[in-house]
């Protein structure tokens, strides 16, 4: 049975997530972008493959359709954040890359979403 000292940590657990998500749309605001388009540049600075994620990648990492994925795409290469290249191994493949404005953009956001991680961190070990 599940104490209610458990239900404690998780009530807090679940209410410091849902207070980092919102500060985390206002923390890309600040920077003109929405939450989506910043968790974009997140999937394509991570992805493992130096190459880029696809699209299709893209849509995995942020549980969406790859339609909205590459609506998502579409947004952030107006801003000159992302750029779309053909995979030098399959060019039936399209991924994305950062570009140097993109980079900036999502160094300063991660700085300080990194930092706000650290501040929670004793949260998250008292589970």
């Amino acid at each position: 049975m599940i104490s209610d000292e458990e239900y404690r940590r998780l009530l807090t657990f679940r209410t410091r997530l849902r207070e980092f998500h919102a500060w985390s749309q206002q923390a890309a605001a600040t920077q003109g972008l929405t939450h989506a388009q910043h968790q974009l540049l997140v999937a394509v600075r991570g992805h493992e493959d130096p190459a880029g994620p696809t699209i299709g990648d893209v849509a995995t990492y942020l549980l969406v359709k790859h339609h909205t994925a590459s609506g998502l795409a579409d947004r952030t290469e107006r801003l000159g954040l992302t750029e779309r290249t053909r995979d030098e191994h399959d060019q039936r493949a399209v991924r994305l890359r950062l570009t140097g404005h993109g980079a900036e953009v999502l160094e300063a956001l991660s700085e300080i979403h990194l930092e706000e991680l650290r501040r929670l961190a004793p949260v998250l070990d008292a589970l």
